[in-house]
C-alpha cells in the first residue's frame, strides 16, 4: 500500500468524502472487472460495484490497516456478488457487451486470432457459469486478479485448505468441461456424411 493511498484510508475513516472518492477511482477498474466476471452483463456489474462501494464507505472506520485494502475491497464485492448471484442464478457472462478494454484492438494484422481468442474467452466464461458462486469467485479472484491462495482465503472467509480445495475442484470441473465441449464441437463440425472415425 502506498503512503498515498494510506492517507487516504486514514482520511476516509475521520468522514473525508473526497478521500474515499479518491479511493474509488483508483480500485473502480478492479471492481468493476470482478463484478463483470461473477455477474455476466454490464448494467449488473455497474451495480455491484457501486453497491460495493456504498458497503465500504458504510464501513471504511472498520478497515483493519493491516490487511491489504484491496483484498478487503474486493471481498466485499466478491460476497455481494455471490449472494446476488445465489438468488438470482445469473449467468458468469454476456459477450454481447464487453467492456473496451476487452474488446481487442482492430488494428491488429491477425484479426481470425483475435477472433479464436475471443471464442475461446466466450467458451471459458460459459464454462464458469457451472461452477459455484463461491467457487467461481476463487477462481476469478485467482487467475484474474492473481491472488495469492491467502489473499482469496482472506477475502471469501474461508481456510487457505478450503480455497486450495476448491481450486482444485474448480480447475478439474472446467477441464472436464473444456473436453467435452471440445469433443462436441468436433462432432458438429463434421459433415453429415462423414464418418466418426474422420
Amino acid at each position: 500500500m502506498s503512503e498515498q493511498e494510506a492517507l487516504w484510508i486514514k482520511r476516509a475513516q475521520h468522514g473525508d468524502d473526497s478521500a474515499f472518492e479518491n479511493l474509488v477511482e483508483s480500485y473502480q477498474k478492479p471492481v468493476f472487472s470482478l463484478c463483470y466476471r461473477m455477474l455476466g452483463n454490464v448494467n449488473d456489474a455497474e451495480d455491484a460495484a457501486q453497491e460495493s462501494f456504498i458497503r465500504a464507505y458504510r464501513h471504511i472506520k472498520r478497515y483493519d490497516p493491516n490487511r491489504p485494502f484491496a483484498t478487503w475491497l474486493l471481498s466485499i464485492s466478491a460476497h455481494y456478488c455471490i449472494d446476488r448471484s445465489r438468488k438470482r442464478r445469473l449467468p458468469t457472462i454476456s459477450t454481447d457487451a464487453l467492456p473496451a478494454e476487452i474488446i481487442p484492438d482492430r488494428s491488429l494484422p491477425d484479426p481470425e486470432r483475435e477472433l479464436h481468442k475471443q471464442e475461446k474467452e466466450e467458451r471459458i466464461q460459459n464454462l464458469m457459469k457451472e461452477l459455484k458462486p463461491t467457487d467461481r469467485a476463487a477462481v476469478v479472484l485467482r487467475y484474474w486478479h492473481e491472488y495469492s491462495e491467502l489473499e482469496i482465503a482472506e477475502a471469501l472467509n474461508l481456510s487457505v485448505s478450503a480455497v486450495k480445495s476448491r481450486l482444485y475442484r474448480a480447475r478439474k470441473s472446467l477441464a472436464v468441461a473444456w473436453l467435452a465441449s471440445e469433443e462436441s464441437t468436433a462432432v458438429n463440425e463434421r459433415r453429415p456424411h462423414e464418418s466418426p472415425a474422420f
